[in-house]
């Protein structure tokens, strides 16, 4: 089940993005912030979320929106998983949800950035595997050693 935010979800959703140990804490300080944003200023428009529940447990997150000064383009931001639930199809459900919402407001494309790190494999495995396609590399941009990925989903 696919719902609204609520201010009783963060706490929940930091520890998920804590426990999924693919972002570092000054990372998971920013996904709060942004998660904030979104209960402290209804009225916004530059993010959107959607979060998962299964059980009747919050089991993850997708914060995504439409890039400003473009036409039909919206940025998939965060997307986080229970550890607990990965594997289930959580992570589908949400990223599908982002997609229908981009098609019903003609959007022509997602985009999303990734780490190139070994850790990161099974997490660009997950989007390969939704249809995305590599579509630029930034080398060193997170740290030496360390690029930034971006991927594209084209409608």
């Amino acid at each position: 089940m696919l719902r609204e935010l609520r201010a009783d979800d963060l706490v929940e959703l930091k520890r998920i993005l804590a426990a999924t140990e693919a972002f570092t804490p000054a990372e998971v300080d920013v996904a709060m912030e942004l998660l904030e944003i979104v209960i402290k200023e209804p009225a916004q428009r530059d993010y959107e979320v959607a979060v998962a529940e299964a059980l009747g447990k919050v089991a993850g997150y997708v914060l995504f929106g439409p890039v400003p000064a473009t036409v039909g383009n919206f940025d998939l931001y965060w997307i986080a998983v229970d550890p607990a639930a990965q594997g289930t199809g959580v992570g589908q459900r949400l990223l599908e949800h982002v997609e229908a919402e981009v098609r019903k407001r003609s959007g022509r494309m997602v985009c999303l950035e990734t780490s190139s790190q070994g850790g990161y494999s099974r997490t660009r495995s997950f989007y390969e595997k939704a249809g995305y396609l590599l579509e630029s590399s930034i080398r060193d941009f997170y740290k030496p050693g360390d690029d930034r990925l971006t991927y594209v989903k084209r409608f």
